[in-house]
């Protein structure tokens, strides 16, 4: 090889070097800013669902019961809820999928429901209950510690069941939510109340804050509470409609 090659080639592989460490340091660093532990509002409340032994099964008996508010009430929040033919919904934190099965229903052909979890063994349940109930209108997508990881304007209602107090990172996690939504969106949280002296001793110290607490939260991230609904069977529980609002910077 002449000396002027042999100077090209290694010129070229060390701007190679030089530019694909640049780039892996920049992903490098982008991951540690969602990532880090520190950073987060709730550190390791999620390690049950990331745990690659997880057993699907458990949470299903602790989830779809009866004796569960959420589960026993079913039908009354998809009421309130009102989904349309044709509607596009995110069923933020989906678990076991009850919910989402129900939305598929709902929202009929000519909708779109997005079972939305950072588990891997539960979109993997979610995948499998689909294909099996031959359900078509319904896709899992496999979210973020900060981040539903959809893409702007695609939905017209995110539903949060018992859900947000997982939130590590909601302030990142509900601008995720908030530029899913189109601009006619509506949000529907549904949380355990945390009342000194009311609430059971465990679900005081599982429940990071209150629900004006909360309210103001996703409020700061652009929504506006519409209403609080009530709901038969519900006592430990509580309903919240927001509509889409102004993103705050």
């Amino acid at each position: 090889m002449h000396i002027s090659s042999l100077f090209r080639s290694v010129t070229f592989n060390a701007a190679f070097l030089l530019i694909a460490g640049a780039s892996l340091t920049f992903g490098q660093d982008n991951r540690d800013q969602t990532t880090d532990p520190k950073e987060s509002i709730n550190p390791g409340i999620n390690a049950n669902f990331l745990d690659p032994q997880l057993d699907v099964d458990q949470w299903i008996e602790r989830f779809e019961v009866e004796s569960r508010e959420v589960y026993q009430s079913r039908k009354e929040i998809l009421r309130q809820l009102n989904l349309k033919s044709g509607m596009r919904v995110a069923d933020v934190g989906a678990g076991t999928g009850f919910y989402s099965i129900l939305f598929s229903e709902a929202v009929g052909d000519r909708g779109w429901i997005y079972a939305i979890d950072l588990s891997p063994k539960f979109v993997t349940y979610l995948s499998e209950q689909f294909h099996g109930r031959g359900i078509r209108n319904a896709t899992t997508v496999m979210c973020t510690q900060d981040s539903i990881c959809l893409a702007p304007s695609s939905v017209d209602v995110a539903f949060i069941c018992d859900v947000y107090h997982h939130f590590e990172f909601p302030a990142e996690t509900m601008r995720s939510i908030h530029q899913s939504l189109n601009a006619k969106g509506r949000l529907v949280v549904i949380d355990f109340e945390r009342i000194p002296g009311v609430t059971r001793e465990w679900m005081l110290n599982h429940v990071r804050a209150d629900k004006a607490t909360f309210i103001n939260e996703i409020q700061d991230a652009g929504f506006e509470l519409i209403a609080e609904r009530k709901i038969q069977g519900f006592r430990d529980n509580y309903y919240l409609e927001f509509a889409k609002g102004q993103a705050k910077d």
